[in-house]
């Protein structure tokens, strides 16, 4: 094909994909005026990756199924035009071809680029490029108010730019987002160093944050593993080009088991980029072994397609629902269990404390660790003054690592305890530690306190601005109160 068929190919696809993204917006404008005033406005979506309980609603959602499309890829840019329902897992696959990647892909493929930027997202990148939302040029958001506006970083709409970012829906929806893209190679060299003191695995990891290298080798992605106090890994990557065998771990090997070792030097690993990406959604980190999925015999017979997290959350809606586990606990004999889904994050010289605090106060393990910082302009990499964004509805330091801890399990309660005993204590300590938590699970702040956690006056004016008749549910509605 000649140069200008190629041009006129690639006009047409960019044509076909705006034509078609402007069709699903039509239809989400329309299913918006549908909703009677006074009613909940909520997504019309099949899956969900919030772990918190919602009151029903019994008005119509909004159609959100002509949103779900990577718009375009435009790979000497390195940018993406991208529908606010895309899942990550469609997100990936436009970019891959192109050898390119979005600067940080949450864990689980039904994840939503729109979902990530308003809910929070992270990943082994984070160290070095920040949150999902960093990575955004410009996003069109459906208002309360009913309007579709284009925030920037710069522009008439640069409030809303800022205090997007883990707002949950309660000022708008992401209808379109315009993405950074990152280079990367078809493979990811891995190494397991292994800890026995978590104290060591703290020093070191803050070391590997602001060296981006560890023992003369570069490092590109960094995670973590807590078994116990004396176990506990961080997980190095490498990008590379280099040819050679990879592993598998979509079949009978378990990830996060091919991460513990005894040996005192690393343990190695190679991945394609692909794999390496979606390395923790076939089991769901470790939760599939809590559906039997990592019983060998079990695992054998489990068909292929459903080792997958959406296919896991289906379980665990199901048991919401039906309150199957209670029921199983209460045949033993045994109390309910209080589910205990959280991530949070805190500085990264607290990072020991926590986790000793919650090793020895909550018995859940393995535990997630990843160290984040706020996105940093250098070496062109980032846009001009991106280091002095803040974002006021999750308030981190500029210039400061954090850790994010993620723990997804359930504990058993105690008789007459209060309510979310084990959720309020984690709240408390995080607090307590300068930390910060998300909101995609349950949640027990008071009014005040959770104000002063997450934008304040800052959501509160943002909201009589975007959402002037309260069509939307407030923050503290959706993420406290359950509505």
């Amino acid at each position: 094909m000649s140069l200008l068929g190629k041009a006129g190919s690639a006009s047409a696809a960019h044509e076909s994909g705006f034509a078609a993204h402007r069709a699903g917006v039509d239809r989400l404008l329309a299913s918006y005026r549908a909703i009677p005033a006074g009613a909940d406005v909520r997504l019309a979506k099949k899956t969900s990756n919030l772990f918190r309980a919602r009151a029903k609603n019994t008005a119509p959602g909004l159609d959100v199924s002509g949103l779900t499309r990577v718009i375009e890829v435009d790979p000497v840019a390195k940018t993406a035009d991208v529908a606010g329902m895309t899942t990550y897992e469609e997100l990936v696959a436009a970019t891959l071809p192109y050898g390119l990647a979005p600067t940080v892909v949450p864990q689980l493929k039904t994840i939503t680029l729109g979902g990530a930027v308003t809910g929070l997202g992270i990943e082994s990148t984070s160290f070095r490029s920040g949150l999902p939302h960093e990575a955004v040029l410009e996003m069109d958001v459906l208002t309360g108010a009913g309007e579709i506006i284009t925030a920037t970083p710069d522009g008439e709409f640069a409030d809303l730019f800022r205090g997007f970012p883990n707002s949950y829906g309660t000022l708008g929806y992401t209808v379109r987002l315009k993405i950074e893209l990152e280079t990367v190679e078809p493979f990811v060299a891995l190494r397991h160093v292994r800890f026995h003191d978590l104290r060591e695995l703290e020093a070191t990891l803050a070391t590997i944050v602001d060296e981006k290298s560890y023992e003369g080798e570069r490092v590109d992605y960094l995670d973590g593993v807590v078994f116990s106090a004396d176990e506990s890994y961080l997980t190095l990557g490498r990008q590379t080009d280099e040819p050679g065998p990879v592993s598998d771990y979509t079949g009978m090997d378990i990830f996060y088991r091919s991460i513990q070792h005894d040996s005192p030097t690393p343990k190695r690993d190679r991945l394609t980029i692909h794999d390496y990406l979606w390395r923790w959604d076939t089991d769901w980190f470790w939760c599939s072994r809590a559906f039997g999925a990592q019983n060998p015999t079990l695992r054998r017979f489990w068909p292929k397609r459903y080792r997958r997290s959406s296919f896991y959350w289906k379980l665990i809606a199901l048991d919401h629902k039906y309150h199957v586990g209670d029921k199983l606990e209460a045949r033993k004999g045994n109390p309910p269990r209080e589910r205990v889904v959280q991530d949070i994050e805190v500085p990264v010289e607290r990072t020991a404390d926590f986790v000793e605090w919650f090793l020895r106060e909550i018995p859940i393990e393995p535990i997630w660790l990843c160290p984040l910082r706020l996105r940093e302009a250098r070496d062109g990499a980032a846009p001009t003054g991106v280091a002095e964004r803040t974002w006021p509805l999750y308030p981190l330091e500029p210039h400061r690592t954090y850790v994010n801890v993620g723990f997804w399990s359930a504990v058993p309660t105690t008789p007459g305890a209060q309510e979310g005993a084990a959720n309020r204590a984690i709240e408390r300590t995080v607090t307590d530690f300068d930390g910060h938590k998300s909101l995609y699970s349950d949640a027990y702040y008071g009014k005040d306190e959770f104000a002063a956690l997450y934008g304040g006056s800052t959501y509160t004016e943002l909201k009589k601005r975007y959402d002037p008749d309260q069509r939307l549910l407030d923050l503290y509605s959706k993420a406290v109160q359950r509505k």
